[in-house]
């Protein structure tokens, strides 16, 4: 059971409350919300990016988080000088590393650019965490596909063995290693206590996606445009969450690395190395099952469903233990199957009733979270 000696949301306030957090991938879909959340705490948030990639209805400029950023800069990770400048500047106390070339089958088009990105353009951010003082604590956001994949029916531990086969998590694995160095061996130069860890999500679901080659953004074009929903692997088994279920990770992570820090000793509980963050067990289910379940929620969703086969190697089997995030950090899953996809479900379309007020639908359902998690400390 998560703990509850502690009122979790307050904890995760006073962290973030007037602090400078730096947020890479803010312009993308996790990135959005995660700088959403953060400015609702009331963080400062300073953004490094590319320009939004999925058209003009991204999440970022609909719900203008220009705005709420107090910077935001569109920077290529792996312009080296370019990002140690914009750390010294800021001199933020937070980083969230998001950014990323995250799309399995575009890695298998360009797979020296999803190389360049996620592990050189990894190893610029966390080179520049490390030479910059004022940072306290660094989340590395890496992805469940890490884990070398036996397709066995057990739920994968963090500390079991990493090596995806295909590009993307070839690469994520790999940034996992570099994360690993900059953990374990490579020491601040001031020698003072920078805490670090990485977090593995499972497949992440939410309203703002349009990402092409990912299930809900598919459904919901398949929907507007009236057209057939092709299927690639409509048996492969995924843990599907909520955004914002990882977001709530992400912070919580953050907040734990930074309790007790001071810039010469290390806290009493050491919250570094990896982290899984998963969905119940309930939520572990077939991609034909999620777009059952989407239909439904959708109400009147004719659509015709299609199966496609694909050459490219894809995983079929992949859960997650989260029992570490469980019992040390104090996260838990909240939300279950018919809850994630029905807030999945309401967001697009109350966006498609009104597309000026993404920022408020997003608002409203990050303060209606925030009511379940004040829920789970009171049990």
């Amino acid at each position: 059971m998560p703990r509850t000696d502690d009122m979790t949301l307050d904890l995760i306030r006073k962290s973030y409350a007037g602090k400078r957090v730096l947020v890479t991938g803010h312009t993308g879909f996790k990135g959005s919300w995660l700088t959403t959340w953060l400015s609702h705490l009331g963080a400062e948030v300073i953004g490094i990016a590319l320009d939004p990639d999925q058209g003009e209805n991204n999440l970022f400029d609909r719900a203008n988080l220009t705005s709420i950023c107090a910077a935001d800069h569109r920077v290529d990770i792996c312009d080296e000088a370019r990002i140690a400048n914009i750390f010294n500047e800021a001199q933020p106390e937070f980083v969230f590393h998001l950014a990323a070339q995250a799309l399995v089958r575009p890695a298998y088009a360009q797979p020296l650019e999803t190389f360049r990105t996620n592990i050189l353009g990894t190893a610029h951010i966390l080179e520049a965490a490390r030479q910059t003082g004022s940072v306290v604590s660094t989340v590395c956001v890496t992805t469940d596909k890490v884990y070398e994949n036996n397709e066995w029916e057990w739920p994968y531990r963090e500390n079991d063995r990493l090596g995806g086969i295909d590009p993307y998590s070839a690469s994520k694995s790999a940034a996992e290693m570099v994360a690993r160095a900059y953990m374990h061996t490579l020491s601040t130069p001031d020698d003072r206590v920078h805490n670090m860890a990485t977090a593995r999500g499972g497949n992440v679901v939410g309203g703002g996606d349009w990402s092409t080659d990912r299930i809900v953004p598919d459904i919901v074009r398949s929907i507007r445009k009236k057209e057939p929903l092709v299927l690639r692997n409509p048996s492969a088994i995924r843990p599907w969450q909520h955004v914002l279920e990882l977001c709530y990770g992400y912070l919580l992570l953050g907040h734990r690395l930074s309790q007790g820090w001071s810039a010469r000793q290390k806290p009493s509980v050491d919250f570094t190395g990896s982290w899984n963050f998963g969905p119940g067990w309930e939520n572990e289910i077939t991609v034909a099952e999620l777009v059952s379940i989407m239909l439904k929620t959708w109400g009147n969703a004719n659509v015709r469903v299609e199966e496609q086969s694909s050459s490219l190697h894809e995983s079929q089997y992949l859960k997650l233990d989260c029992t570490k995030a469980r019992t040390e950090l104090g996260w838990g899953s909240l939300l279950g199957p018919e809850a994630t996809f029905s807030w999945t479900t309401a967001w697009y379309r109350d966006f498609f009733q009104d597309p000026a007020k993404a920022r408020e639908i997003t608002q409203t359902q990050i303060s209606e979270f925030e009511k379940l998690i004040e829920q789970q400390d009171a049990q």
